[in-house]
């Protein structure tokens, strides 16, 4: 009998399941094209195979987190560093090593609309990993399979089976993709943006679904994401990007409700409150060094209030300000950390609170 139980794949042993050694992704240098963006700077990051965590990739457009959902899924290649699936660089895999992978990481999109066709019934979305994998034997077993995915996302078969994509709300249809997912009992599941394209109503009920994802089923999660208020509801640790650098990174408790360095302060600061007699504070950090950039610079320079000659004349390291954070910032005079461990400031993975 086909069960989605019967679909983990076997342990490898290994802490480090998929690992970013120094990554760095520019674009452009090309021969008709000289100038180059740096995507993401010299990035190192380390998702284990046990416990399962979820992380928070976060950071406003242009700051490099869709860049590394992509390294991540092996869909580029960086420009300097290493992907290293179970300890080896992806583009080395062997064929039958490349199955696994696809099959151990999985990634959902932003827009739940895109991704289908909408020629074809959502059993068509369901069925073609089902058939690819060979996860189950005969229609019904098919069937079985299918229904026991989307009843793990709070879907009804009978209500989802058989209609079109534009038959389903956005946020049913996120779902479906969740479930999709699923499906494959992945190690890993990349979100990038999941709820950022359904309405207030639906984002907890698929934040709800990820967490069951996380604590039922055993699966690791990087979130990526714009928005800190669902990093903060869902992740155990996050990282802060800016510009393809590392701005701040730690415990997201810690991170969120004490804000150390000025872009994350400006982040926070954007929240809206819930009082409209409270001043927005997203206008207090629009100051800095005119003109500071380059790659001899801070990325944040031009925009910080507290930016001194050093940040123009040195990026800043690392600087451990805690046992389970980090900041990239001059401001601090803490010890160094190496960006190759940057793990070590991440707090051991805690059950999600299901509301």
């Amino acid at each position: 009998m086909a069960c989605l139980e019967a679909l983990e794949s076997p342990s490898t042993g290994m802490s480090a399941f998929l690992e970013c050694r120094q990554v760095t992704k520019t674009f452009g240098g090309s021969l008709f094209n000289r100038s180059q963006t740096v995507a993401l700077k010299e990035l190192s990051l380390v998702i284990k195979s046990s416990p399962p965590s979820i992380t928070a990739i976060v950071g406003e457009s242009g700051s490099g987190k869709t860049t590394l959902a992509r390294l991540l899924l092996g869909l580029i290649a960086p420009t300097h560093g290493e992907v290293l699936y179970q300890g080896k660089e992806l583009r080395a895999l062997s064929f039958g090593e490349q199955r696994q992978f696809l099959r151990d990481v999985q990634v959902i999109f932003q827009d739940p609309y895109e991704v289908y066709n909408p020629f074809y019934r959502i059993d068509h979305v369901l069925e073609t990993p089902i058939r690819k994998f060979r996860l189950a034997h005969g229609r019904d077993a098919e069937r079985q399979l299918m229904a026991e995915a989307l009843r793990a996302v709070g879907l009804r078969p009978d209500e989802t089976l058989g209609r079109h994509p534009h038959q389903l709300s956005g946020g049913q249809r996120q779902r479906v993709m969740v479930a999709r997912a699923l499906l494959l009992k992945p190690k890993l599941i990349i979100a990038d943006e999941p709820v950022s394209m359904v309405d207030a109503s639906l984002r907890a009920t698929i934040l709800q679904t990820l967490q069951v994802l996380n604590r039922d089923f055993g699966i690791s999660l990087i979130y990526i994401t714009h928005d800190l208020t669902t990093a903060y509801q869902v992740a155990e640790n996050i990282i802060v990007l800016y510009r393809g650098s590392v701005a701040e990174v730690g415990d997201v408790e810690l991170v969120v409700k004490q804000p150390q360095h000025p872009y994350t302060q400006l982040l926070v600061g954007s929240i809206p409150q819930p009082d409209p007699a409270l001043a927005w504070r997203a206008e207090e950090l629009q100051a800095g060094i005119p003109g500071a950039g380059g790659v001899r610079a801070c990325t944040f320079a031009e925009r910080c209030p507290h930016a001194m000659p050093v940040c123009v004349q040195e990026p800043p390291p690392l600087f451990r300000t805690a046992q389970h954070r980090a900041a990239s910032c001059y401001l601090y005079d803490a010890p160094r950390l190496d960006p190759r461990e940057m793990d070590e400031v991440f707090v051991e993975p805690r059950v999600p609170a299901l509301d």
